[in-house]
């Protein structure tokens, strides 16, 4: 890719860990860069339950959400998340996420880069069954992981790809699952006349979930909402270093 490519590959890079998350409602438009590896002893120090700031953020309708429901519905959809984890660990008998995805009969690809986009994905699930890993982001994690210092804080237990992986697969299971799972089955009401009445999913309880259930899978020590900051490095520290500063100022008032 030329420069002019890079650039706009790069624009919209603060979307989120796996590409489908809306930007935060405001923009600056330069940061600070901060050393990697306190960021992420930062982060990885975040209780989980305490990322729902961060993890509302991101959900269309958070408007309308007190900080009490926010707070609840992040504890529930981690409890969900958690539970579908084991639940699908204890049906195929793996906690590998690659094991896991054939024996769930799934088609995945690790493409080097998204076909026709202008963001940067790092994967992707498409219904019925196909998920999507794009090594271009685990090459530049991996990359950064060779500091021993940076992998002795993310630990031996993250595996880029994998992680990636079992997040895309909880979006399978939900939709397995969709009559009975609580990221399907809760709803807010957005308006009522009479007896006619609009009642809307919370997508943010889905991404919650999805990441409860990676992390659940990894056996991973820390909140996978970390490797935004993280994966974002690999493209651009600046931009690493703004969420970083997001995620520290939401984590404060949790």
């Amino acid at each position: 890719m030329d420069k002019e490519e890079i650039r706009k590959y790069l624009k919209p890079i603060t979307d989120g860990l796996f590409g489908k998350q809306r930007k935060p409602l405001y923009e600056r438009p330069h940061f600070q860069i901060r050393d990697l590896n306190e960021m992420l002893r930062d982060l990885t120090a975040i209780p989980d339950v305490n990322w729902y700031g961060y993890a509302f953020s991101r959900e269309p309708l958070n408007g309308k959400f007190t900080d009490e429901q926010r707070r609840d519905w992040m504890e529930k959809s981690i409890a969900c998340g958690r539970q579908y984890a084991h639940k699908m660990m204890d049906e195929y008998g793996t906690s590998d996420s690659a094991e896991m995805a054939r024996k769930m009969g799934m088609v995945v690809t690790y493409p080097q880069f998204p076909d026709k986009t202008d963001r940067v994905m790092f994967a992707e699930f498409r219904e019925p069954n196909n998920i999507k890993i794009f090594m271009d982001a685990v090459d530049k994690a991996e990359d950064l992981l060779q500091d021993p210092e940076t992998a002795q804080i993310l630990t031996p237990k993250l595996h880029v790809s994998k992680l990636l992986l079992a997040h895309e697969l909880f979006h399978y299971v939900e939709e397995q699952y969709k009559n009975e799972i609580f990221t399907r089955q809760e709803k807010i009401r957005l308006w009522k006349v009479g007896p006619v009445h609009n009642d809307s999913e919370v997508i943010a309880l889905s991404e919650i979930a999805a990441m409860a259930f990676a992390q659940e899978v990894n056996d991973l020590p820390y909140s996978p909402y970390v490797l935004d900051t993280f994966l974002v490095y690999g493209y651009s520290p600046e931009e690493a270093s703004g969420l970083y500063e997001e995620m520290m100022d939401y984590s404060r008032r949790a």
